[in-house]
């Protein structure tokens, strides 16, 4: 099969949904691979690196013609002229953006291949979750960051200083994104605060994070009160393929202390926070109602090297199961399935189709 790799376009978004290694597997495999000139400069794979590896290096109408296209966020709409029924695998997250995609892919007959609808045998995200944990990860990092006094945050330093916690982190969504966010908080001394939906997760949550955390169940009078002392709040909310609910309402950000700041981990499935709204690595930031927003749709597009190592370690095999079966197999694994989100111009995802 003819294999396309796609140069992303998005606002600083440096990552690629294939290295050279992968490459290697692929023609070992028998199949040819199209890489778009500068598709992995971002990631430190240049096109030297994919040609020894035994690709082509073509334009991007060239690597969009191939049977199998591989990317890494959803096309945008300087893309959607490439669009023309073949197979499209990458982040989708249709709930999330605008409509027209969703429309695009539906008029073209494109089988758009969704990472985050992706399923294992145990039910599980697995192309999703190498992400959630870097974005996870980078949320008390980022919220740090923005919680300085020169960035209009609350000149809060999260952090143990002398065997004392300084700073209020509140986690609202125990996942993958919501474990990793309390990791990090906990590991540099904050004092944490982690809300969830299953009481019988506390007890993993304290034996393979820390006992430190303060696992609450998610509620609006539970959340609601938490958020009014944060220094921190990140949203970690996810519904698959729907769009995530506003678990942080309006009301209680009016009511947090002025520049606290709020990480919505959860803005690429339209956020769980309402006063959320999408920005980018190259304006990261706003503020309403003196709390600081930060809702980059692309967390980690920021470390482009490690997220697409442990990106393409988790999409390589389906990415060759596509390229020795072709739709064969998705009919023969019922959790990649779940990835295809359209089909022959109709949504064949139950989850998103009833977002539209």
């Amino acid at each position: 099969m003819k294999i396309g790799v796609i140069k992303e376009i998005k606002t600083h978004e440096y990552r690629v949904a294939l290295t050279p290694a992968g490459v290697v597997q692929l023609i070992h495999a028998g199949h040819r691979v199209l890489v778009q000139s500068g598709a992995g400069d971002g990631s430190h794979f240049p096109d030297q690196a994919y040609q020894q590896a035994g690709a082509m290096i073509v334009t991007a109408e060239q690597a969009w013609s191939a049977e199998l296209v591989v990317k890494v966020k959803e096309p945008l709409a300087e893309e959607y002229v490439f669009l023309q029924g073949q197979i499209l695998f990458a982040f989708l997250h249709l709930a999330g953006v605008d409509k027209m995609l969703t429309t695009v892919l539906l008029n073209t007959k494109t089988t758009a291949i969704a990472y985050e609808t992706v399923e294992n045998q145990q039910g599980q995200l697995p192309l999703l979750a190498p992400m959630s944990a870097i974005a996870g990860s980078m949320a008390v990092t980022m919220g740090n960051y923005f919680l300085a006094q020169f960035n209009h945050g609350r000149g809060m330093l999260l952090s143990e200083i002398l065997g004392n916690r300084h700073g209020e982190v509140v986690i609202v969504g125990d996942g993958i994104v919501g474990q990793h966010a309390a990791r990090v908080a906990t590991g540099i001394g904050a004092n944490v605060t982690l809300f969830g939906i299953d009481q019988a997760r506390q007890a993993m949550i304290h034996q393979t994070i820390s006992p430190a955390i303060n696992y609450q169940l998610s509620s609006p009078g539970s959340v609601g009160q938490a958020v009014i002392q944060a220094d921190l709040v990140v949203g970690a909310v996810l519904i698959r393929g729907q769009k995530a609910p506003f678990v942080v309402t309006k009301a209680m950000v009016k009511k947090m202390q002025p520049g606290a700041v709020i990480v919505d981990v959860s803005i690429d499935q339209g956020g769980c926070v309402e006063t959320s709204r999408p920005t980018s690595h190259l304006d990261p930031v706003f503020q309403q109602y003196g709390v600081v927003h930060y809702c980059v749709t692309n967390m980690p597009g920021a470390y482009p090297k490690t997220s697409t190592l442990a990106l393409t370690q988790a999409t390589l095999p389906y990415i060759q199961k596509l390229a020795d079966q072709g739709m064969r197999a998705l009919q023969a694994d019922k959790g990649f399935m779940k990835g295809v989100n359209t089909d022959q111009g109709k949504i064949v995802n139950p989850d998103v189709a009833d977002n539209f």
